[in-house]
């Protein structure tokens, strides 16, 4: 709960520092004498977007601080997710604003984003404006109503988890579809070009091997002249290099008896004129099997043209890449061919995970129909002692298309008459009764959501006597239960049952008006009473009908 709350330089607040306690209590104050700063500095320092304006006139900072207890809540889970320091019995947000446009924000001296402030604070404190009214209108506010109530979060989320698998399954269909469809569209283009490829037997290296032979057949004049003359300077019949080494190697044997420094120059000659020999023999051999083949280079030249074409017509380079486009090509006509049972697979997962998504939606729904029940009967037992003797109300839940949220559409009917017919609240009910249906839906689910404090900004709205007093009975309960409610009221019967009462009033001072909150004593709380009783006139009359709504 919410127990002190510190505010400086902000709006017409110079600085207040405010004590707040456990159960009901209830804040007063003429119109316009700031109670509804009050509660945007909360909002604030709850992650609210900020306004350098809100920075009080003159100052170039302002300070919003709120201590909590949250020693009942069980809530370390929640700070320990975000990496906070959790003290129970003293946690501390806090939020600056600069001049300058800067916001910082902390819980716990730790620097936090503004999400993750607003994420926290809607745990520990709800702000019930006039605004939210308006969530009546709004059919994911009336299922969430049913779900808190059903207490399904288990259900929800396991319906979630089925509801995501059908939605990627049958994204895997849309997508195979949308493929079938553009590869359908070319697939004669696409058979054409791989039997194009296919047809020119492409292998890894062709080109290259191609290239060299076409260069050696174009050329083979040249060659087999050079091998020729290759040859006879080599073994020809007249000198030649090899006979003529041999030579020189017999005459050099002749003197190696008497000079024996030349052995060692006799082997290497003898060594020389083996394989001078052996490539003699080699160059004749290659002689011989040099010949020009026209039809053969015909044929390469031809082959070469394909591939120089293919390459062109691709946008390639390489005999490589030819090969690598055609394996494409017989992957994606393979997978056109297959594609009925590739989609027959897809249909099938689509349909079982569909199933089971409905499933999950089944369970959800019958444990939504369990808590309208539930839900109709206390919001007639509230709505009537609340001035609504003849209510009628239903959670009319019907069937729709699967969404996130389940397969149920809800809708709070209403009618206050025996005579009217059953419409949506938000169309027909009226102020007043608006005010009391929320306040009603609030007072249930609060029973369920352990939330630490919750905020009521004149939700007595279009009622009066009787009906609010019933209203502040209604928040008196709601405070008994490890909760601390405060209501902003206009009406005395409210404000008489607040178990502490805060006043806020505008002073005058030399630097100008400024808003002040302070805790009403007892004999201070007689005068305000009496004051909203009968007006700036306080009568004896008022005063006594102040006790006697204060029972003093």
């Amino acid at each position: 709960m919410l127990k002190q709350l510190y505010i400086k330089n902000f709006t017409l607040i110079d600085e207040l520092d405010i004590q707040l306690f456990p159960g009901f209590s209830v804040i007063t104050g003429e119109t316009g004498a700031g109670k509804s700063i009050i509660l945007g500095a909360l909002s604030l320092l709850l992650g609210q977007r900020a306004d350098s304006k809100s920075i009080k006139s003159g100052c170039d900072r302002c300070i919003i601080e709120a201590h909590f207890d949250l020693s009942r809540y069980q809530l370390e889970s929640l700070f320990a997710d975000n990496d906070i320091d959790y003290d129970h019995e003293d946690c501390i947000f806090r939020r600056e604003l600069t001049s300058t446009g800067k916001s910082r924000s902390f819980i716990n001296d730790t620097p936090v984003s503004l999400a993750v402030m607003k994420s926290i604070g809607q745990q520990l404190v709800d702000i019930h404006s006039q605004h939210q009214n308006l969530l009546l209108q709004e059919e994911d506010f009336q299922l969430n109503v049913v779900d808190i109530i059903a207490q399904d979060g288990k259900q929800l989320s396991d319906y979630q988890q089925a509801f995501k698998d059908y939605q990627t399954a049958r994204k895997a269909v849309v997508r195979m579809q949308e493929e079938l469809a553009k590869a359908a569209e070319n697939e004669d283009f696409m058979r054409f070009q791989y039997n194009e490829l296919q047809e020119a037997n492409l292998e890894p290296g062709q080109q290259e091997e191609l290239e060299q032979e076409s260069e050696t057949l174009s050329h083979v004049e040249d060659i087999k002249e050079a091998l020729f003359n290759a040859e006879g300077i080599l073994s020809g019949e007249e000198a030649n290099l090899v006979e003529s080494l041999r030579e020189v190697s017999r005459t050099l044997s002749n003197i190696k008896g008497v000079f024996a420094d030349v052995a060692e120059v006799t082997e290497r000659i003898d060594s020389c004129y083996i394989e001078l020999k052996d490539i003699a023999a080699e160059v004749s051999q290659l002689s011989s099997h040099v010949d020009y083949d026209p039809k053969r280079l015909d044929f390469i030249n031809d082959q070469l043209g394909i591939i120089y074409s293919l390459e062109k017509k691709h946008r390639v380079e390489t005999v490589e890449e030819l090969i690598t486009l055609r394996n494409q090509l017989k992957e994606q006509l393979s997978h056109l061919d297959n594609s009925s049972e590739e989609m027959d697979i897809l249909r099938q997962q689509e349909k079982a995970a569909r199933e089971k998504a409905l499933k999950k939606a089944s369970e959800l729904n019958a444990l939504r129909l369990k808590a309208a029940q539930k839900v109709e009967k206390e919001m007639k037992n509230r709505l009537v002692p609340l001035g609504i003797p003849n209510i009628g109300f239903v959670v009319d839940i019907t069937q729709t298309e699967m969404t996130e949220k389940g397969t149920d559409k809800v809708a709070f009917l209403f009618s206050a008459n025996t005579s009217t017919a059953m419409q949506p609240v938000a169309q027909i009910a009226s102020g007043g009764e608006i005010a009391r249906v929320m306040l009603s839906l609030k007072a249930m689910i609060s029973g369920t959501v352990k939330l630490p404090t919750i905020i009521f900004d004149e939700i007595d709205t279009g009622v009066s006597g009787r009906v609010a007093e019933m209203m502040a009975k209604i928040m008196q309960e709601m405070g008994q239960t490890d909760r601390q409610v405060i209501s902003i009221t206009h009406l005395p019967q409210i404000a008489a049952l607040g178990r502490h009462h805060y006043k806020v009033f505008k002073e005058e001072t030399k630097e100008g008006t400024k808003s002040r909150m302070s805790l009403l004593s007892d004999e201070e709380r007689i005068q305000e009473i009496a004051q909203m009783l009968s007006g700036s006139d306080v009568t004896t009359a008022a005063i006594n009908n102040a006790k006697e709504l204060l029972k003093i």
